[in-house]
């Protein structure tokens, strides 16, 4: 396909029709194992020296579908689908990193990605360096020989400030060291790939969906950044991997484009570690994608409406939206959200924790959940929930304060959004 439009390629990227019955939509193939066509065959799909499905562990013709779809959408070269957002955020880093290594990451990052680095990836021997992305020069200062990647949200939930995608990639590139982007709030608003990022990593959860129905993860190539360029830098796609026969990965699917990054991750991370979406699951979130283009449109017309009607009210001191920055964060919203500004926006209320709890409990139409980027909208309480697990300090560098609400505004008529925000606001000034 030629096309690079979005709204076509959500529609029709990977997929054409069933071979077999000619069904249009992508079928699902709720089977854990595939016949071999012979002996022959089946040792060399196990052998990588021809691709196809061997167990569902692995790969799937529905998730090929899913995979392929995302890959178009962000102008990458292959993508893994896994079983949620996290799985994502943890193989991106240790299919490169391993124990004694390390990443240099954003502050900027939603509650549960940051207990990931800090701890669980921390008890495995990654350390992840947690840096301020307003001076994109911390990340080469926070660099060293054994530093694997840089990682960064787009648009940071909660803090929603834009990351200078293209200052930090040069920098990593400098050094031979790929940005792995999560792009979650942020799908066909920015494709990170534009800018220099290596790698993209998605919750297909959250706005790739859009109806709060299933969990996924993506991992997306970009199939620019050169592995081999730097061997002593990328030991694990330079060297031998003992788990694979002494494959060298760079080396060993040259065949097959460049692909080593996501290959790799494929045959030895998710075949051992075994995190694999379901078909039914892969199936739902191609469902959400189909209507992608449009939603995200509504989320951001919607959100910078509910911007615009809440600063200067008076139970809010603070507006946290791409439309309220101000200075750099500005320039920064300029140059990587020109089409729309998502569907996140944060408030700070006049009250602190007791006007959150008030606000959250007095929300009629919002539903309080501990998720983003439902086709309706949604409110939660960042310091005493999603969040609440980092210490006071860790909370404020990743944006949230005790008086911090979190909105996901969805895409129903906004007369209806603004009347609910209203009353609650008034409850949580009572």
């Amino acid at each position: 396909m030629t096309t690079q439009h979005p709204e076509t390629l959500a529609l029709h990227a990977g997929w054409r029709a069933d071979p077999a019955t000619g069904s249009v939509a992508v079928p699902i193939y709720q089977t854990t194992a595939y016949q071999f066509d012979s002996p022959e065959h089946a040792a060399d799909l196990f052998g990588l020296r021809a691709l196809g499905n061997i167990y569902t562990r692995i790969m799937n013709p529905t998730t090929d579908v899913l995979e392929k779809r995302v890959a178009a959408l962000e102008g990458g070269v292959a993508a893994l689908a896994v079983a949620s957002g996290q799985a994502a955020s943890a193989y991106a880093l240790q299919n490169i990193a391993r124990a004694g290594d390390n990443v240099v990451s954003s502050t900027d990052l939603y509650g549960g990605t940051w207990n990931l680095f800090a701890n669980t990836l921390k008890d495995q021997g990654i350390e992840v360096r947690f840096v301020d992305p307003a001076d994109p020069e911390a990340f080469a200062r926070a660099t060293d020989d054994k530093t694997r990647a840089y990682y960064a949200e787009t648009l940071p939930n909660p803090k929603l400030r834009v990351f200078p995608i293209a200052e930090v990639a040069a920098i990593g590139r400098r050094f031979g060291i790929p940005l792995i982007m999560d792009n979650t709030a942020a799908p066909l608003l920015v494709r990170p790939f534009d800018h220099g990022a290596a790698v993209v990593v998605y919750s297909g959860t959250k706005f790739l969906s859009g109806h709060g129905t299933s969990i996924g993860g993506i991992v997306v190539d970009s199939g620019t950044f050169d592995w081999e360029a730097n061997p002593a830098r990328h030991p694990l796609l330079n060297q031998p991997d003992p788990s694979y026969h002494g494959a060298v990965w760079t080396q060993a699917v040259k065949p097959l484009g460049p692909i080593a990054y996501i290959l790799k991750m494929r045959v030895t991370l998710l075949r051992d570690l075994g995190a694999a979406i379901s078909p039914f699951n892969a199936f739902q979130i191609i469902q959400g994608i189909e209507t992608v283009a449009l939603r995200i449109r509504a989320h951001s017309e919607n959100a910078s409406a509910v911007a615009r009607h809440l600063s200067g009210h008076a139970a809010v001191t603070k507006v946290i939206h791409p439309s309220t920055a101000t200075g750099r964060d500005a320039d920064l919203v300029a140059k990587y959200l020109p089409k729309g500004q998502g569907g996140l926006l944060g408030i700070e209320l006049a009250g602190g924790v007791e006007a959150g709890r008030k606000f959250i409990s007095a929300l009629k139409l919002f539903y309080h959940v501990a998720n983003i980027g439902d086709a309706r909208s949604l409110a939660i309480h960042p310091a005493t929930t999603t969040h609440s697990q980092l210490t006071e300090a860790e909370q404020i560098a990743s944006g949230v304060t005790p008086g911090y609400v979190r909105l996901s505004i969805g895409i129903e008529h906004i007369d209806d959004i603004l009347a609910d925000l209203d009353q609650a606001l008034a409850a949580s000034q009572a």
